[in-house]
């Protein structure tokens, strides 16, 4: 893969040890990743430089750990997995809302990891040779096992994201039935292979460089739909029976009641967003699984849509993972 750069939004941290829950940080590591930093940023906020063997790269995640947290506790904490956007990195949901205030109402480990620059949540095809971006192996592969042999974050989990993230929320619960208890989608693009999706993310690749090749994440729709559909949450939808689902977006794009009063045109990505959504609602409809939605009739593809359905879905998040 060329222009990996263009991708991948990694974060400097700072260098050297730093105590964590009143004890000096010491490299860690699980099932191909490892931690080489920690940096505290309060007595709620550490973020981590950690190393996956899957793409050969450090990358940040930030965690914010509960009241009475300690690394030696006897106990674990349930887990809350915040993905972000696609043009986003992994300080989004602390920067943009108030979860860090709100998950200390709770007694629960929050987990902000990167996902790149247009990454996709998934590991990328590559024409099947590998070696490329392999999102999904370290999420869910390398870092969820480190943080719960290192951190004491338990098996009750949950998920949630914005726009990407929201289709990260989606397909990671989807491919990996039972990972998560509860799956919520704030304004996700929900669908691939409904008429017109896969030309229009295509053409978003292909717009991030000269050297960006739009078949490398999966295939050819056509030739590589196989690809195409074990990462469409319509295809995958059946796997999230079990899985308590919240899925919200605006019907239309139209400003409304939390953008400013100057706005005055349609946002065509949150637009695009309920176009994708609506097949991925109608399947769970056919299967007989399941899901809470917030459909709203104006609405815009930005942050005070997604701190309101964060507001909105939040308690039963808390009760499926008894946080």
């Amino acid at each position: 893969m060329q222009n990996r750069r263009a991708f991948c939004r990694s974060a400097a941290v700072t260098a050297g040890a730093a105590l964590v829950g009143g004890a000096l940080a010491a490299p860690a590591s699980a099932a191909g990743a490892e931690v080489v930093n920690e940096h505290k940023l309060s007595d709620h906020i550490v973020d981590l430089t950690v190393h996956s063997a899957a793409m050969n790269r450090d990358l940040p995640v930030r965690i914010m750990l509960p009241t009475g947290w300690s690394r030696t506790a006897k106990r674990t904490w349930p887990v809350v997995w915040a993905l972000h956007g696609g043009n986003e990195n992994y300080t989004a949901w602390n920067m943009h809302t108030d979860l860090a205030a709100r998950s200390l109402r709770r007694q629960v480990i929050v987990v902000m990891p990167e996902g790149g620059y247009a990454g996709g949540y998934t590991d990328w095809w590559n024409y099947g040779f590998g070696n490329s971006y392999a999102w999904e192996t370290f999420h869910l592969k390398e870092l969820m096992p480190l943080l719960e042999a290192e951190y004491r974050a338990g098996t009750k989990r949950a998920v949630f994201g914005q726009s990407t993230g929201g289709y990260g929320s989606l397909i990671y619960s989807a491919r990996n039935p039972g990972m998560f208890r509860y799956a919520a989608a704030y304004s996700p693009f929900a669908s691939l292979l409904t008429a017109g999706v896969s030309i229009v993310l295509e053409t978003g690749l292909a717009g991030l460089g000269p050297f960006t090749d739009k078949n490398a994440m999966w295939g050819d729709p056509f030739w590589q739909r196989d690809v195409w559909e074990e990462h469409d949450p319509v295809s995958q939808a059946a796997h999230l029976r079990g899985t308590k689902l919240y899925v919200s977006v605006a019907k239309n794009g139209l400003p409304g009641p939390l953008d400013p009063p100057t706005a005055q045109f349609a946002d065509p990505a949150e637009a695009f967003c309920y176009y994708t959504t609506k097949p991925f609602l109608d399947r769970l409809k056919e299967l007989g699984i399941p899901v809470t939605t917030h459909l709203y009739e104006r609405g815009t593809h930005s942050w005070p849509y997604w701190q309101d359905e964060l507001s909105r879905s939040w308690p039963a998040m808390m009760r499926a993972i008894g946080a």
